[in-house]
Order: C-alpha cells, then structure tokens, then sequence
C-alpha cells in the first residue's frame, strides 16, 4: 500500500517557535539541502508539485535517482514519509504553506496579505509546521 503526504485545501502555517519575520530563501550550499530544494521546486514553479511531488522529487536529487523512476517513487512511498509540516521552509525560514483543492503546493511569506487571508479563511483545514526544538 502506498503512503501519500498529500493535503488538499489545507494551509500549513509556520511554526510556533519560527524566529523568521517573513519568509527568507534558504542559503544554497554545493550540495543543496531539503530546505533550499524545497524552495527551489516551490518558488519556481508554484500550484504545479503536491507534496508527494516534491518530497520524491528532493529524494531523487539528492540521491542522482531519476524523478521519473516511476518504481523508485513507489518504493518511496512504500513506507510512511515526514509530510510538508517538517519542512524547513515553514519550522525555520517563515514560510507557510497551501495546498489548494487539487493538492498542489505554493509558498506563502508569512508577513503576506495572501499569508494573513490562508490564515483567516474558514474553508481550509489548517495545520502548524512542527516545532524545531521540544517545548520548554
């Protein structure tokens, strides 16, 4: 049976202990982490990835598998994968995250207009990213 990490009219809001103001691009290092694969797929290209698009798709770079590999993402999936609410960019870079009704993934600053509106709007779900460090 395979996993999914997949939302659909959700809103994933940064974390409670998030220090960042607004949302900040991850520094882009020679091997590039989760977080600033993350950002690049999402900033690039928003509400075209779910969140299972962009999980295995920074697997894949980081391993050299190709994202196409149908059965490598299956194999993925086979077991549970950590979903967007462990992500860096919304437990440390002030981002938060929507997923819209197809499930597809867009970054939202969270100093925003379009952050505070997610936030207030009752017809989405609404999670926090997990929190970096175990409450005090």
């Amino acid at each position: 049976m395979a996993h999914t990490t997949n939302y659909t009219s959700t809103f994933i809001e940064v974390s409670d202990d998030c220090r960042a103001e607004h949302g900040e691009e991850p520094p882009i290092a020679e091997n590039l982490s989760i977080a600033a694969l993350h950002y690049r797929l999402l900033s690039d290209e928003p509400y075209t990835r779910t969140s299972d698009d962009v999980l295995f798709e920074t697997h894949a770079l980081r391993k050299g598998i190709d994202p196409a590999d149908a059965a490598a993402r299956e194999e993925f999936f086979s077991t549970g994968q950590a979903c967007l609410r462990s992500s860096p960019l919304a437990k440390r870079y002030g981002w938060g995250i929507h997923h819209d009704a197809q499930g597809r993934v867009a970054l939202v600053s969270r100093d925003s207009e379009e952050y505070a509106r997610l936030a207030a709007d009752p017809a989405l779900e609404h999670v926090k990213a997990m929190r970096s460090s175990r409450a005090a």
